[in-house]
């Protein structure tokens, strides 16, 4: 499956829907309208965006259009840590998840997961 990486604003509804889901469009926006500070219609439209890139999933519920992420957090955030680590602080090798300890986003099978995807050397195209 191809790889989609999330921009910052997509990342930050990505983990809104990793932490609840299903949630509708103005759930969604209600959680992140003050980290974003954008419009609802902005919501929208990004949503439709990520539709189309395979980083969510939507679907009706009683009637109410809901999305659902479909990109893995463990390696979605893993993809970020790689990129970043190589491009900004020029590091080749394993990356410690120890940074992560402490993080509200990943349980300890989750932390476990990006241990191991962070110690693969084989990294895909960006």
């Amino acid at each position: 499956m191809e790889h989609h990486k999330p921009s910052p604003t997509e990342l930050t509804l990505l983990k809104s829907l990793w932490r609840q889901e299903p949630q509708s469009a103005r759930e969604l926006h209600d959680q992140v309208q003050q980290a974003l500070g954008w419009s609802y219609s902005s919501t929208r439209k990004t949503l439709d965006r990520m539709v189309e890139k395979t980083l969510v999933v939507a679907e009706e519920v009683h009637g109410l259009k809901v999305y659902r992420a479909k990109a893995s957090k463990v390696s979605t955030l893993a993809h970020f840590v790689k990129d970043f680590s190589r491009r900004v602080l020029e590091v080749d090798g394993p990356l410690p998840v120890s940074m992560f300890v402490d993080s509200k986003l990943l349980d300890p099978s989750e932390m476990r997961d990006l241990e191991r995807l962070l110690a693969e050397q084989g990294d895909e195209d960006e």
